[in-house]
């Protein structure tokens, strides 16, 4: 049987999952004196990210890392299904599935290492930045071009929004 291409599947997601570490930053982190980390996240994430609940899709963090920062980053763009600090990230999708009704065929999670392979083996748009490690290339239907933290969620949200005729940029006027 062939395979779908990916596009095949952006006209039903509803929802958007996304691991932090190496998805929505570039995986590095700058340890202070003081033991605090930062992290960088890019901006054309988060704009795709507001964009898209504005939108009416549902977005959801999943992370092992557990940096209030991000947490107050994300609640900034108006995300508030935010689970940091999930080490079985199976147990965390389920909890957040069946609270809202949602089917996993209907589901795009972005993820980047092994701790993500459990749940995008589950969904139905598996996705991963241009530089995830090789086992999640492997079960990604779709690998973005863009590397993690550098634009790989808008990426994928973008795609997604321009399907099914959501995007606020598609600008098609004329400058004469």
């Amino acid at each position: 049987m062939e395979e779908k291409s990916y596009k095949e599947y952006l006209n039903h997601i509803t929802t958007f999952i996304f691991d932090v570490d190496g998805v929505l930053t570039d995986g590095s982190v700058t340890v202070l004196t003081n033991g605090d980390l930062l992290r960088k996240m890019s901006i054309k994430d988060g704009y795709a990210l507001k964009t898209a609940i504005d939108s009416g899709f549902n977005i959801c963090i999943i992370s092992g890392g557990s940096n209030e920062g991000v947490r107050l980053r994300l609640k900034g763009l108006g995300i508030t299904d935010i689970y940091l600090g999930a080490h079985n990230k199976i147990e965390q999708l389920d909890e957040y599935l069946t609270a809202n009704d949602i089917k996993s065929e209907n589901v795009l999670y972005m993820g980047d290492d092994i701790p993500d392979y459990p749940v995008m083996k589950g969904i139905g748009l598996p996705c991963c930045p241009q530089d995830a490690v090789p086992e999640i290339k492997n079960i990604s239907k779709y690998i973005s071009h863009k590397k993690g933290g550098k634009g790989a969620a808008r990426d994928v949200i973008e795609q997604v929004l321009k399907v099914q005729g959501k995007w606020h940029g598609n600008f098609n006027a004329k400058y004469d």
